[in-house]
């Protein structure tokens, strides 16, 4: 870039304003402010509140009933055993830890999984989920031939859109959410997968979906798979709370298997961000079923492309901790009873906010898809209006949607939250 200062002006700047040097011609000067985060900015507001009622609902991260951040026994056993083997701090192989990757795909497809068994799952270790959602966008994009759109429900996850059209994929969206029944819109989904070119790319939540809690029963997931299958359509799962949603590993893996077992060759994003409490160690994974052996090989080395000029390899220390919990039977049922406990913590706010405001208040709304939705997440059904009154009249912070992380949800505030909902919806 030629210079917008004359030497002389430079060095004069330079000399009498260093802050002023060249801020006409600066390379950046073009760059526009983006806007920001909707979730850290209700945190930020959270944070500047001083009235000691305030409830900050908007962290899509686990709380205990004290609204502390958690970390599992199960993790804490599984770190001290790694240390006290004094592992190397070695780079990991391009597709990460073999020993994580292996069981990460066992829990994910199931022990019995047939093609796990006969070795058609190429799988890398992934920077969380999000990592795992970007490789699987890199790839759709470079070698499915059929489309390079992918439908996401609306809503999605805020981050699955800039994720999906970095990777290089037109982005388009299928109907999800009835705001009416603040529940699925089965007909409009199946409409619009119908609508949809053959052979398109689907992404489809596995459980606990993010941001609504809404999600397919088994029979709604068999009709789904029946449209996929009629109009040969590509599904990707995105799973980041497995056994997070229900308490159970194997129930909430049902839709990734039920599709396996119908013969689709899915695609599989993984997060064990929320079921482990792993959030900054960022272990996740990245599947693909294959149709044989050779195939898998020729996949793994493609993904082994895309990863390399990307980060080189994943890191070691989450892996572990992952691998151990996963690989380590007394620690894996350990570590399953303290997902079921954080589930069954989750839903146990949810049963006590709504005997609150429909038994104890006397709410005439309809408040059954607080119990009905499942996860970390809830869609409280209210307007922007009445999350404005939320916010500025009762101290409690959410989204603009009305979405709420029930984790924020403790014995000690649930009482207000109840009060403030009622309040704000019933004037």
């Amino acid at each position: 870039m030629l210079a917008l200062c004359s030497s002389t002006t430079t060095r004069t700047l330079a000399r009498t304003s260093p802050a002023l040097l060249c801020r006409a011609g600066s390379t950046w000067a073009h760059v526009q402010s983006g806007p920001p985060d909707p979730i850290l900015g209700v945190t930020e507001a959270f944070k500047r509140d001083q009235d000691p009622r305030k409830i900050n609902l908007g962290v899509g991260a686990y709380r205990d009933e004290n609204g502390k951040p958690y970390v599992l026994p199960s993790v804490r056993k599984a770190e001290e055993l790694i240390l006290s083997q004094k592992g190397d701090k070695e780079y990991l192989p391009i597709t990460g830890l073999a020993d994580f990757t292996k069981n990460a795909a066992k829990l994910a497809y199931g022990a019995d999984s047939k093609p796990l068994l006969e070795d058609r799952i190429a799988i890398t270790q992934s920077i969380s989920g999000t990592g795992a959602l970007r490789i699987g966008g890199a790839f759709l994009q470079r070698h499915y031939p059929h489309s390079k759109t992918i439908y996401l429900p609306t809503p999605s996850w805020g981050n699955h859109t800039p994720t999906f059209r970095d990777s290089g994929l037109e982005v388009k969206q299928y109907r999800y959410y009835n705001k009416d029944t603040v529940g699925l819109d089965l007909e409009g989904l199946l409409a619009d997968l119908r609508a949809a070119p053959n052979q398109s790319i689907i992404l489809l939540h596995a459980c606990a979906h993010n941001p609504t809690g809404v999600d397919p029963t088994h029979e709604q997931w068999k009709q789904i798979a029946d449209v996929m299958r009629e109009k040969d359509h590509f599904p990707f799962f995105d799973m980041a709370y497995q056994g997070f949603a229900s308490g159970d590993t194997d129930r909430d893996a049902y839709a990734v298997r039920y599709f396996v077992e119908q013969g689709f060759q899915i695609a599989l994003s993984q997060s064990f961000a929320k079921n482990m409490g792993l959030y900054g160690e960022r272990v996740g994974a990245f599947s693909l079923v294959t149709a044989d052996a050779d195939e898998k090989a020729r996949v793994d080395s493609q993904i082994k492309i895309l990863v390399r000029p990307l980060y080189s390899n994943p890191p070691v220390h989450g892996a572990r901790i992952a691998g151990s919990i996963l690989a380590d039977a007394a620690l894996n049922k350990q570590w399953l009873g303290e997902v079921k406990g954080m589930a069954d913590r989750i839903n146990g706010m949810r049963t006590q906010l709504r005997g609150l405001l429909v038994d104890d208040l006397g709410s005439k709304q309809n408040w059954d898809h607080i119990t009905n939705q499942i996860g970390m997440f809830a869609f409280l059904g209210i307007n922007p209006g009445q999350v404005d009154k939320l916010i500025s009249e009762h101290h409690v912070y959410l989204t603009k949607d009305g979405r709420i992380s029930v984790a924020g949800i403790t014995p000690h505030n649930v009482k207000h939250l109840a009060q403030s909902l009622h309040s704000v919806t019933s004037s």
